[in-house]
Order: C-alpha cells, then sequence, then structure tokens
C-alpha cells in the first residue's frame, strides 16, 4: 500500500484513534522496517538517537503491555505516569492503551507535594515513577507504585495480552492543565477526541516535497505531544521526541537547538515558551539550514520571537532548473490548550507577515468558534471583545472525578476556553488575554495584560521576554506592574517606561506602578512554563495593602 493510499485508508477507518495507532499501522499493513521513532535516551539497551521501526516499536509497547498485565492492570484502570523520558511516556501510553487501561500522563515539573495530591484525587490504581521522582514514595498517595519506569521494558512482549478494541468514547489519556491558577486540573480525553484533528487535517493535507523530519519539544505528557507523536506515525513522517531536561529555564533553547543541528528536522514543535527560549540566542550563529517549519501550539506566539524564526531556516522554492532551497522558513501558529485538545485556530507566518497584533488566524474547518457575552450568552459584534466558546470533535469530555468544573466552562453548547478575543471584518480572530488575567478599568477601558506584553516585545528589541501583572485592590483601585527579562547584550540601566506605557494605552497607563527588569528566575512559572500570574498577583496586592 503507498503511503497516500495508507493515509487515506486511516482517514476513512472509524477504528482509528489516539489509543490505538500502532495496532492500526500494522493491521493496514504499514512498512514495519522504516525509521519512525527516535529518542535522546535509551530505550531497553536501545542507544539514544537510534530510530526505532514499527516492528521494534510495538514490541517495546508489547513488553511493557504484559509487565502491566502481570500486575493485574486492565480495562478502564487509571494509572498515573511521573516520568521525565519522553520514551517513557509514549510507549507506556500506548501499553497501557493496549489493556484498555488510562494513562494519566503527569508533567515531570510538577512539584512532588502537587504531584501527590493530583494522584490522590485521580483515584487511579497504581503510579510508575523514575529516579528523577523517586521522593514520590515518600507520600501517601492512596495507591501503590508499581514500578520504577525502568523495569518496565523487562516484560515479555510474546506474553502480551490481545490489543483491548476501542470505542470512540473510550478515555484513552488523562492529562493535566497548565496549573496557573490552581492546582493542575486532570483532563480525561477520548479515543476519537485526540485523534480528530489528525483525522480531519493531518491526513488530508497535502504531504510536503521530500522526506519529512520531525522534531517535538512539546512535554511528552501534554496533549499536544501525543497528537504530534500519532501524525507523524500516521503521515510516516520520521520524529525525534526530546524529553524533558529538568525546569523551563534548565531546559534551555541550546538543548533544542543542539538537537537541530545533530538531527537536522524540517520541522519543529514546541509551545510559545520554546521559542522565548531560542529568543535567548543569536539563530545566526547555528546551523538550521533543515528547519522548513516552525510549528506552536498552547498561547499565541509572540511577533519578536516569530519574526527571528522565519528569517533562519530554509524552504523549496520550484524554478527553471528544478526544485532549489532558498533562506526563509515558516511558522504555524495554532492557539489551543489541554481541554481543547487540539489547537481551534491557525495562522502561518513567513518573512514579510504582517498580520501579527495576537492575530491567531482563522478556525480549523472542524472548528465551531462564537465570541460570547457571558450575561446573556449571546454572541459578541465584529471589533468587539467576546469570551471564546468552542464547539469541536477535538474537545476533551470533561475534567476526571469533577463533574461542577466540567460544566461550569459550558455555555449555551460551547466549551468557553477562557480566551479573550476579538475578530475583524474579515474572519480574522485575535487573542487578547486570558479571563483571569484581564482587568476593568470602566468606562469601556480594560487593561489586557498578553496583548500589552506582545506590543511592548514589538516596540523593544533589548526585552526578550515581559510580564504584566494588573490587579484589583480591595478599595477597587488598579496597580499594574511590568516585569521585563532583558536580551544578554541590553543595557540593565536602560529606562523603558516609556514603551511600556505606550503599549498600555493612556488609561491603562495611569494604573502603572512599577516597571522592573528581573531574571529568568524572577517570574513564577507551572509546569509547562506558563506565567503563574494569579499567585504573582496575590503578591501584588499583598505589597500594595502591607499584608493586609
Amino acid at each position: 500500500m503507498s503511503s497516500a493510499q495508507l493515509r487515506t485508508t486511516l482517514a476513512r477507518d472509524m477504528r482509528v484513534g489516539a489509543g490505538n495507532v500502532p495496532l492500526m499501522l500494522v493491521e493496514h499493513g504499514a512498512d514495519l522496517d522504516a525509521p519512525r521513532v527516535s529518542f535522546d535516551v535509551d530505550v531497553d539497551g536501545i542507544p539514544a538517537w537510534t530510530p526505532l521501526s514499527l516492528r521494534r516499536l510495538t514490541e517495546r509497547v508489547a513488553a511493557r503491555a504484559e509487565w502491566f498485565a502481570r500486575r493485574g492492570i486492565g480495562r478502564r484502570d487509571p494509572v498515573a505516569l511521573f516520568v521525565t523520558a519522553a520514551s517513557d511516556v509514549f510507549l507506556n501510553f500506548f501499553a497501557l492503551n493496549r489493556l484498555g487501561a488510562i494513562p494519566a500522563l503527569m508533567n515531570p515539573n510538577m512539584p512532588i507535594d502537587v504531584a501527590a495530591e493530583f494522584i490522590r484525587k485521580l483515584r487511579g490504581v497504581g503510579v510508575v515513577v523514575d529516579d528523577d521522582h523517586a521522593a514520590l514514595r515518600e507520600h501517601d498517595l492512596g495507591v501503590p507504585i508499581l514500578g520504577d519506569a525502568a523495569e518496565i521494558g523487562t516484560g515479555d512482549p510474546r506474553g502480551a495480552p490481545e490489543h483491548y478494541r476501542h470505542h470512540g468514547d473510550d478515555p484513552v489519556a488523562i492529562t493535566h492543565s497548565s496549573g496557573t491558577t490552581r492546582t493542575p486540573t486532570a483532563v480525561v480525553h477520548s479515543h476519537h477526541s485526540l485523534f480528530a484533528a489528525v483525522r480531519a487535517v493531518r491526513l488530508t493535507e497535502a504531504r510536503p516535497h521530500g522526506p519529512v523530519r520531525e522534531l517535538t519539544a512539546l512535554p511528552a505528557a501534554h496533549a499536544a505531544g501525543i497528537i504530534v507523536l500519532n501524525q507523524a506515525l500516521c503521515n510516516g513522517y520520521e520524529i525525534l521526541c526530546l524529553s524533558n531536561q529538568g525546569g523551563p529555564f534548565e531546559r534551555s533553547g541550546e538543548v533544542i537547538l543542539d538537537a537541530i543541528e545533530r538531527w537536522r528536522p524540517t520541522g519543529v514543535y514546541g509551545f510559545a515558551v520554546t521559542w522565548s527560549e531560542l529568543a535567548r540566542f543569536d539563530l545566526s550563529t547555528r546551523d538550521l539550514s533543515s528547519v522548513r517549519n516552525w510549528s506552536s501550539t498552547g498561547d499565541c506566539a509572540h511577533e519578536a520571537h516569530v519574526r527571528r524564526l522565519v528569517a533562519a531556516g530554509s524552504h523549496p522554492t520550484w524554478t527553471r532548473e528544478g526544485v532549489v532551497q532558498v533562506p526563509g522558513s515558516k511558522f504555524v501558529d495554532t492557539l489551543g490548550s489541554t481541554e481543547m485538545g487540539h489547537g481551534a485556530f491557525a495562522i502561518a507566518h513567513r518573512l514579510g507577515s504582517d498580520r501579527y497584533d495576537r492575530c491567531v488566524g482563522k478556525p480549523y474547518p472542524f472548528a465551531e468558534v462564537a465570541l460570547l457575552d457571558v450575561t446573556t450568552g449571546e454572541e459578541v459584534p465584529v471589533g468587539q471583545v467576546g469570551q471564546c466558546g468552542l464547539k469541536s470533535p477535538t474537545l476533551a469530555p470533561g475534567y476526571w472525578n469533577d463533574s461542577a468544573a466540567t460544566y461550569r466552562t459550558r455555555l449555551n453548547g460551547y466549551y468557553l476556553t477562557g480566551d479573550l478575543m476579538y475578530r475583524d471584518e474579515d474572519g480574522y480572530y485575535y487573542h487578547v488575554d486570558r479571563v483571569n488575567d484581564a482587568v476593568d478599568l470602566g468606562d469601556g477601558n480594560w487593561i489586557y495584560t498578553a496583548l500589552t506584553e506582545e506590543r511592548i516585545l514589538a516596540r523593544s528589541p533589548e526585552v526578550r521576554d515581559c510580564t504584566v501583572l494588573a490587579a484589583k485592590q480591595p478599595d477597587g483601585t488598579v496597580v499594574t506592574d511590568v516585569l521585563l527579562i532583558l536580551r544578554d547584550d541590553a543595557d540593565p540601566e536602560a529606562d523603558h517606561e516609556d514603551v511600556v506605557r505606550g503599549a498600555l494605552g493612556e488609561a491603562a497607563a495611569r494604573t502603572l506602578r512599577r516597571v522592573e527588569a528581573v531574571a529568568d528566575d524572577g517570574v513564577t512559572v507551572g509546569p509547562t512554563g506558563k506565567v503563574r500570574k494569579f499567585l504573582m498577583r496575590q503578591r501584588i496586592l499583598a505589597d500594595a495593602t502591607g499584608g493586609r
């Protein structure tokens, strides 16, 4: 079967979903020996950076399935995975789904005490840890630790049970929110919801010219990590999965740049924080010529970071002399979240692109979007900011063990994503802030912190990243603090207040209390690298009221 025929077959076969991609590839006659997946760590004695074929991949998955089965794990059993290596996440994800169990994937940067509470709320049947998270053994989890990730691959693949046959609504993964406002919330994904975008878009879009090699720096434990791996497997692309290298600042962009130069991918996947990490480097000194596409999801990426990336890399162009590589790459931004399952909007940027200012493009064909006035439930007119409501087959069915939170996010049949947006006359959508981070100043004036950050970065090349925090005090007045992370070569004594005030606008600028340059660790971030503005606002209020 040709690659094109296989993609069409997979898209049409409704048995295929997020929980059984390797099985379905084998059943439909995919090449068993072509290189498929590489990891940056050793896997069961297979050296790091060695590509696994579909044959080897399914064997390693079967070994783990047999190990879990011998410990009584079976259909509908939630098993938490608190591990660092991408291989330990993905191979155990497929192994548990082979048994009909439900892997609960935990970001390895989650603090141990928070992880213990997350596991207790999960009410599963067991936990897998690795050496990096051995301290979890000291906590009361309510469930046993099944074993160390290093031993699970020792199972006998010949004794693995037959693959469980999933229904489209079956749960195949529990991931979690970023935890920027609270303890991370467990989000459940179904067999079809976590595959819907792959089926609707990734298996039907035109295949790129030439070989495709994709590098993912996305957290393996995130829904986006699973989606990217499955779409690469189904399309027959080679993929390199980077493991978590520590916290957001320890896992510097240098790790990703080194991997690009070594592995020569044509595409790179990451979150908005990934591009911020790369922005600290002079990309012209690195060999990024293999990269044609940068693909982002989660938060909207900043123009200042995107412009640096599209100036790097190369792309094929057809001439009279044939196909030639020319400088410049493409950046595809897909605004999404854990609960959305897959980005609902997409926009592509190239050299010369000028539709920025937090434009997230237009919705995918599978996504129905409405910007709502949450007081009335009615759609707001063009040009007016409203809360984003989404109907999509990619949506997570809800929150695990939390029906109240599940239904609280629904309005008029839409899922409320928590994003504030407006659309223009041409049907393009613009993201201005998260609902929890924006502040109403009255008289139609607002502080939109994300939009302000975008405009500061666009106006000040000395600023590598920034965080805007606005908080309403008990007396109703608003204070705004702006924290700037400067480039290494920037003047640390330079005054940036005029730039900040211009980005805020006249009404919001009147609330400005301070503009301060800080180090990377001067900003509090969650497990996925997102800024925890909620916690930082509490400190602002404590400072402003003298701790009262």
